[in-house]
């Protein structure tokens, strides 16, 4: 059995060795070698005020406070700098009337394209149609099929969030081999979903532990809290539970009140100011979250003026943005909660 040490190690060399095959083909997903050569590189270059880029926005309604945080981060941030003219499309989860907002930026042809799909896989055509016309796609959370579909992806680590959140808990209770792990993930038909549930049982794995009980919910407070009362009425005895979502967490400790249930402790995920105010109190089974960052539509506007005035990333000598920017997941304990409050969502 391979540890999780190993495995990453494997996945790093894995990762090095594609970047190398790209650089030596000249391949790179998304070429975009018609555009400007990349100029500046100095943080004072790239803050300085270039020429105007008109930068089209769409992403799924905001039916939930991270979704919310996404998208009001994405325009305060555009707010600050004066060469930004920001078209924003209405949010939806109608993925054939996000083709169409894409399709009239590409009409409108703006200069770069900031895209969360609603999905990914249904978003991935029209994307890579944009490419086609000359005009940059950066990718933000839900992933398209196709590397061609996009010039930057910018994403959170979904199955560093599993990871994440079973080492910690593999640190809690590492010493007990029978303890009882619960799992309550998000919509189970998604990658993001599937990917932080491997992570989970992989660094479970590593430390001798399975999960024991789960289910799964929708990411709202009401699913949460159905589904957490599924698993507490199925489990008479849970050592610890990770919750995939801190939105839906709300109705999950809400099942866990009314159930008056205490013999275990909590995980959370996305890392909401509802859910820190929670572990800072001391008084609750939620003792952590992992952070999922509700900045990635905001770095995506960053990063496509970068692309579309023709600059790079200031911190790296590479001349060119990469292409894919994988952003972390720490955990918040009430060792470090203070630091990452002021810059949580509300659920």
């Amino acid at each position: 059995m391979l540890s999780l040490q190993t495995r990453r190690r494997m996945l790093v060399a894995a990762g090095a060795s594609l970047a190398a095959a790209l650089v030596l083909t000249g391949c790179t997903p998304g070429d975009t070698s018609n555009e400007t050569e990349p100029t500046g590189a100095s943080a004072e270059e790239n803050e300085a005020e270039g020429d105007t880029v008109t930068i089209g926005f769409s992403g799924p309604a905001a039916d939930h406070g991270w979704l919310g945080a996404i998208n009001s981060a994405a325009l305060a941030e555009a707010e600050k700098y004066p060469d930004i003219d920001l078209k924003v499309a209405e949010g939806t989860n109608d993925a054939n009337l996000q083709i169409s907002q894409v399709e009239t930026f590409i009409n409108d042809q703006v200069d770069a394209i900031v895209l969360l799909p609603t999905d990914g896989a249904a978003l991935t055509e029209v994307a890579i149609q944009a490419m086609e016309a000359g005009i940059p796609v950066i990718n933000v959370d839900r992933e398209f099929s196709s590397t061609f579909a996009s010039r930057v992806t910018i994403l959170g680590d979904n199955y560093g969030m599993g990871v994440s959140a079973g080492t910690y808990i593999c640190e809690e209770l590492g010493d007990n081999p029978d303890a009882v792990v619960a799992e309550i993930a998000g919509i189970d038909s998604l990658p993001l979903t599937q990917d932080r549930s491997q992570g989970f049982a992989d660094a479970l794995e590593d430390c001798g532990l399975e999960v024991s009980n789960r289910v799964a919910a929708d990411f709202t407070v009401q699913g949460g809290e159905a589904a957490a009362s599924q698993l507490l009425s199925a489990a008479p005895k849970i050592d610890a539970l990770w919750n995939h979502d801190d939105d839906q967490g709300v109705g999950v400790l809400a099942a866990i009140d009314a159930a008056g249930r205490d013999e275990f402790f909590m995980v959370g995920g996305a890392g909401s100011a509802n859910a820190m105010r929670e572990i800072q109190s001391g008084d609750s089974v939620l003792k952590a979250t992992v952070i999922y960052p509700s900045t990635q539509a905001a770095d995506g506007i960053r990063l496509a003026r970068l692309v579309a005035q023709g600059k790079a990333m200031s911190d790296l000598v590479e001349i060119e943005v990469p292409n894919r920017i994988v952003l972390n997941a720490p955990v918040v304990t009430s060792e470090n909660v203070d630091k990452y409050l002021p810059t949580a969502f509300e659920s």
